[in-house]
């Protein structure tokens, strides 16, 4: 198998919806944390039943019940997850996802004010299912194995913006309580830099620490790292200002220690989530794929696998993968204008996860490199830059990943492209020559 951006190959299936539904109905459910409202409609949009049920098991069931009454075998619903998509889909029944911001725009059809209401949510949801079911897909799900590493990614994802929240919070409380307790260490929210701020919490508690006393302190470590020696922490202690002492100082102390224990036990958190994604991406069967990727590591290959899926007909071409992911522009004309601007209706944890593997890949992959040079040689930005990097790349993971390989450079027509490039320049300019290569 060769891969290359133009090249495709024996696309996925597309599930696609029957020309007419089953029975003749269509229903839509309007989503809500407390109870769910659905309406069905018949052939001629017609509402032919609509009621509620609560958020439990007992109003899941009678919704279903009341769903299957009615002889409604497909459903639109706002969002393509959670408990109550769950026991549609289990129930037998064709889920069809119909975006909040879909909707929003819809209302628009069926009258000028725009007001929302549960009820008439319902009702374009499944009116909407009826007319313009040749441009929806049915939802097919990702594997409980996707579906439980794609939780545990994004719950990680999540404990790491509050440790930056904490630690800011941390940082900004010692500027005036402690400054020296962000000074010691390379990072604040290191583990020996917590540790320290664990047991010398304040100006009165650090301030009298001798050389002997940090050496002592230190070896009850039971991993230093790359931490400073005795005499340099001991500099970096008294060169640092002054900060509160006396009972103005010990009150101070007070939050430092509440901040602390808090930077603990999100860290300890973000670690156990680690190593549970370690696990389930050792044992998921799509994880070669991803892992063979330049510096995908654990954690980059874990994301990508949790927000691609393992559901091949989702994605029937490179296009479809682009441009969830937002590395395809929007191209826009009228007339003789035309332009092209920013996705905004994207799958933000998808791209998120693709820009950061593209950004990183570029410092392992010549091509990657290549690709986003030349875009900053254009006048893009690096955000822009990373994305049409970013864009290049899922043309090479969409192949591997239709195909079940794992990525091999010798295989990337574009980097062996480069490649030769950089070796013909450097013969050029006596070893001294830095070319770019090839890509898009």
């Amino acid at each position: 198998m060769q891969y290359s951006q133009v090249q495709v190959h024996s696309p996925a299936p597309l599930r696609v919806l029957p020309p007419a539904p089953p029975g003749g109905v269509t229903a839509g459910v309007d989503w809500a944390t407390t109870d769910h409202v659905a309406c069905v409609v018949d052939a001629a949009g017609q509402v032919r039943a609509r009621f509620s049920a609560a958020h439990d098991r007992a109003g899941i069931r009678k919704l279903i019940g009341g769903l299957r009454a009615e002889g409604a075998a497909e459903v639109a619903i706002e969002r393509g997850e959670g408990v109550l998509v769950d026991a549609l889909l289990a129930a037998g029944l064709t889920v069809v996802v119909i975006t909040s911001r879909q909707v929003r725009n819809l209302r628009s059809r069926y009258g000028a004010a725009g007001a929302k209401d549960d009820r008439f949510d319902a009702f374009v949801l499944a009116d909407v299912l009826r007319t313009d079911r040749a441009r929806l897909r049915p939802l097919v799900p990702d594997s409980p194995a996707t579906l439980a590493l794609r939780a545990a990614v994004r719950a990680r994802r999540d404990l790491v913006a509050h440790r930056v929240a904490a630690c800011n919070q941390l940082r900004a409380h010692l500027d005036v309580s402690f400054p020296a307790g962000t000074r010691l260490f390379a990072e604040l929210d290191s583990r020996i830099s917590l540790a320290f701020l664990t047991r010398f919490g304040s100006q009165d508690a650090a301030g009298a620490l001798g050389e002997g006393d940090i050496a002592a302190w230190l070896k009850t470590l039971p991993h230093r790292g790359k931490a400073a020696g005795p005499e340099q922490l001991l500099a970096r202690l008294r060169a640092a200002p002054a900060g509160a002492t006396g009972a103005e100082g010990a009150a101070r102390a007070a939050v430092t220690s509440a901040l602390v224990t808090t930077l603990v036990a999100i860290t300890a958190q973000i670690r156990a989530l680690e190593a549970e994604i370690a696990a389930q991406l050792a044992a998921h069967p799509n994880a070669h794929v991803f892992t063979s990727l330049p510096r995908a590591g654990m954690l980059r290959a874990a994301r990508l696998l949790a927000e691609i899926g393992d559901c091949r007909s989702r994605f029937p071409d490179p296009e479809s993968l682009t441009g969830l992911a937002g590395a395809a522009p929007v191209t826009r004309q009228s007339g003789k204008h035309s332009s092209a601007g920013f996705r905004w209706a994207v799958n933000r944890q998808l791209r998120d996860a693709v820009c950061d593997f593209a950004a990183d890949s570029r410092h392992a992959s010549p091509w990657a490199a290549g690709i986003y040079d030349a875009a900053r040689a254009r006048g893009k930005d690096h955000p822009h830059a990373v994305r049409i990097t970013a864009r290049a790349w899922l043309y090479v993971i969409w192949r591997c990943w239709q195909d079940g390989t794992t990525y091999d450079p010798d295989k990337h027509r574009a980097l062996q492209r480069t490649l030769e490039q950089q070796q013909h320049r450097a013969g050029d300019d006596g070893g001294t020559g830095t070319g770019t290569g090839g890509g898009r």
